[in-house]
């Protein structure tokens, strides 16, 4: 049987015995009762745990509407429109809104990005502005110790309203919800602190209860105050199949419940060999993003066993500190012990592949230089195909396999 997998703007494609394979990790079947920005604008008709936001702003208060940079899936473009009707019904007035990239560590966005971002309908309606590290405000302290400096533009706003999708995280336990403040408009002394607990055994995807991580993103986004959220639950193409909206947390665990029931996938044990994909762009786009299938394939794999890692990178390692921790490493190992003693932002991702490297190999396809590649601790394949025949070769006849054609969405449960 033939498998594809999304890379880049393309496919790759790997012919394999059907009596090897132990399962391809897709979405369960659910049955979606409205998709897209129909979704959305029922979410907004039936908020949970809040009000209409139509009852809910004051009219003459200012409203910062934080939603996704570049890095993230979420279809703003469909989402905003929405939730601007609503506020206009308020009494709203254009001049009062603007909408705030939350870029947390990543890069600034062009003009044309930002206007592809949000549509040519909010982008004309109201101001659009990227989040800005270096302009914050200081709101208070987590009990964690985590600074709760946020963007200005965001901090003195007198209603906020966050967007994002809900989709597992490595050790969030999930996206959404307060996690459009922190880190998504945070400093990055912030989001370092916060990310330090990610050694803890708790910080893992799909646990919101006595996970460290979560519970100061929660803790941030209360003493920062927000508003109302609108979140969506995404398809392995992207498309918006689920909303909710209306109280921060209320309305994100309905979301999170229903992630539940799409991606969490039981399977039978860990094979072998795990072939995984993003999905495509722009998830791929740089090693720093791909890691995050990366992250779930380490639960469908056997100790000892392969991960073929499918991601263009056609932008590289995607972060300069990702990058100086990879390069400098003696060994992959010294970047486990490193992050227990100095957890640097950027450096928590190649510590997060260090450790998968503790139990499994990782063989990449990628646009990246084979050499380069090496140098990081991981194997360069030409292909899929390549990378998949030379695992068989290893393993034999009978070696297992999964495949996780959408791996930053599904979540392998393995048997106790």
């Amino acid at each position: 049987m033939i498998l594809e997998f999304g890379y880049g703007t393309g496919v790759q494609t790997v012919e394999l015995p059907e009596k090897n394979l132990l399962d391809v990790l897709t979405s369960n079947p659910v049955a979606h009762a409205r998709r897209g920005m129909d979704a959305v604008a029922h979410a907004l008709a039936n908020p949970i745990g809040a009000p209409r936001l139509r009852d809910t702003v004051d009219p003459s208060k200012t409203v910062a509407i934080v939603t996704s940079d570049i890095s993230r899936p979420l279809p703003s473009y469909e989402v905003l429109p929405p939730v601007l009707d609503e506020l206009y019904a308020a009494g709203v007035p254009r001049e009062n809104i603007t909408v705030v990239f939350a870029l947390g560590s990543h890069r600034h966005h062009t003009e044309e990005e930002k206007r592809k971002l949000v549509g040519e309908r909010c982008f004309r309606e109201v101001r659009c502005v990227d989040s800005d590290p270096d302009d914050c405000v200081h709101l208070g302290t987590t009990r964690a110790g985590t600074p709760v400096d946020i963007t200005r533009s965001v901090a003195e706003a007198d209603f906020r309203i966050c967007l994002g999708n809900i989709e597992f995280h490595y050790f969030a336990g999930y996206s959404g919800g307060a996690k459009a403040i922190m880190p998504g408009v945070s400093t990055h002394d912030a989001i370092q602190t916060n990310h330090r607990m990610m050694v803890s055994p708790q910080a893992c995807a799909g646990r919101l209860e006595g996970n460290p991580i979560r519970e100061d993103i929660e803790e941030a986004g209360a003493i920062c105050g927000i508003d109302y959220i609108v979140n969506a639950v995404l398809d392995e193409h992207k498309n918006i199949v689920y909303a909710v909206a209306g109280d921060v947390t209320a309305a994100h665990r309905d979301g999170c419940a229903y992630l539940d029931r799409m991606y969490r996938k039981p399977i039978p044990k860990r094979a072998d060999i795990v072939l995984v994909s993003q999905g495509g762009a722009p998830k791929d786009a740089n090693l720093y993003q791909t890691q995050k299938a990366l992250d779930n394939a380490k639960y469908a794999v056997r100790d000892g066993g392969t991960i073929i890692l499918i991601g263009a990178c056609q932008e590289g390692l995607g972060s300069a500190a990702f990058q100086r921790w990879l390069t400098e490493a003696p060994t992959a190992h010294s970047m486990v012990s490193r992050i227990q003693q100095e957890f640097v932002l950027g450096g928590h991702k190649a510590a997060a592949i260090a450790m998968v490297l503790e139990h499994a190999s990782i063989d990449l396809v990628s646009e990246m230089d084979p050499d380069f590649v090496r140098s990081i601790f991981l194997t360069p394949r030409k292909s899929a195909q390549e990378a998949f025949d030379l695992a068989m070769k290893r393993y034999g006849d009978d070696a297992t396999v999964i495949a996780m054609p959408y791996g930053g969405a599904t979540l392998p449960m393995a048997p106790n």
